[in-house]
């Protein structure tokens, strides 16, 4: 039987979900484990140091692991004031990098702060679920027509929010970074979405969902290399195979070729042969990851790792359902949603269900940025979780 009660602001809170900390625990050795087992041609070759990829991950988790651990202790209520200042903060981190940033591979989507790498698209995704969800958590003024009512959500709602969307989308895509874009908008989609009941809202979420279907067509055709991508994986759906395996195919097929060679079983914890050179550059423990783990693991192992992640989804709507405000509900959403999408996303890619994006495996594929605001917005997660009305 669930027992509720309400928590006030000055009552002691209950302890964060465990069962998710501890989730979170395992993906993040056994992404320490994969990263040095898929980085050791790389960190051979360039830095004559296997362990090179995993000491700078476990600096990024610890770093990560305590800003969270402060978020975790934090009233989740006070962050809502920095709401304003951290997208502000953003949007201008997001334009720094088109100005300044590093272009590596006509990508520029990174820049050195105090000789620190950073990905402000990275840093987008909890600084944009923040704004949204105190945004929208705030009461609706009352209407006295239904007139009234449809002009307030069209003008000062749904318009408002296609402005911030575009904006931070935008930015993210000019870099290029369609993957993160495609995350972002999604995510946004999910919390607008939750933040209404009523059939006013509904429609405005119908009308944002074909905006963005059009405006992510759009983006599609307007860049050749996207187009190809996409032409590739048609080509990939319909014959089963490239016609140019060493031109635009060459990174799924290599994957592929490692997928299907690990069988259901795998071929064995450090038996990948992808991992020496024949996946794009670092791609091996990043963008890649998931096929790596296939290959190593097979299908069992992809299994349990989906499985992993379908409970730490199932958790983060636990916390939302039971979450005491509608900030709560939004924030708690949004993350668990995050999570799981992004995880599916880069999952598909590497089966080759949706064409190759550049999305990191949450809590296992090497990055700094990725992984420091991953924790910190588990930290988020978990301090709701304290205030829930469940226990």
């Amino acid at each position: 039987m669930v027992r509720k009660r309400r928590f006030s602001r000055g009552e002691e809170k209950g302890q964060p979900d465990y069962i998710l900390v501890l989730i979170a625990a395992l993906f993040l050795i056994f992404g320490l484990i994969m990263i040095f087992d898929a980085s050791i041609y790389n960190a051979d070759q360039f830095f004559n140091d296997r362990f090179y990829f995993v000491k700078q991950q476990v600096v990024w988790i610890a770093l990560g692991a305590s800003v969270g651990a402060i978020m975790c202790y934090w009233d989740y209520h006070q962050f809502s004031k920095l709401s304003v200042p951290v997208i502000l903060g953003t949007v201008g981190l997001l334009v720094l990098v088109l100005l300044v940033g590093d272009k590596i591979n006509g990508s520029q989507r990174w820049f050195s702060l105090g000789g620190i790498p950073v990905q402000p698209a990275e840093l987008a995704k909890p600084a944009f679920i923040l704004y949204l969800s105190t945004w929208l958590a705030k009461d609706r003024k009352g209407f006295k027509t239904l007139r009234e009512e449809l002009r307030y959500h069209f003008t000062y709602e749904l318009l408002v929010f296609l402005i911030l969307l575009g904006t931070v989308g935008g930015l993210i895509l000019v870099e290029p970074d369609l993957g993160t874009t495609v995350v972002i908008c999604a995510v946004a989609f999910v919390i607008y979405f939750s933040s209404g009941r009523d059939m006013i809202h509904t429609v405005g979420s119908a009308l944002v969902a074909v905006v963005g279907v059009v405006l992510g067509g759009a983006a599609m055709l307007l860049e050749s290399y996207r187009m190809t991508r996409i032409q590739t994986f048609i080509e990939l759906l319909t014959t089963g195979t490239v016609a140019d395996p060493t031109g635009p195919g060459y990174q799924i097929q290599q994957i592929l070729i490692g997928i299907g060679s690990g069988g259901f079983w795998g071929k064995g914890f450090g038996e990948s042969r992808q991992r020496f050179g024949y996946l794009v550059e670092n791609t091996a423990f990043t963008d890649s990851i998931f096929a790596i783990i296939l290959e190593e693991m097979g299908m069992i192992g992809g299994i349990v790792l989906i499985a992993l992640f379908l409970l730490l989804l199932s958790r983060a709507y636990r916390i939302a359902v039971h979450a005491p405000d509608k900030l709560g509900r939004l924030l708690a959403g949004g993350i668990g949603f995050w999570f799981a999408f992004q995880a599916f996303l880069h999952m598909a890619a590497n089966v080759a269900l949706v064409p190759v994006t550049g999305v990191p495996l949450p809590f296992i594929t090497y990055g700094g940025s990725s992984i420091v605001v991953i924790l910190v917005s588990l930290g988020i997660l978990l301090n709701i979780s304290r205030h829930t009305n469940s226990s």
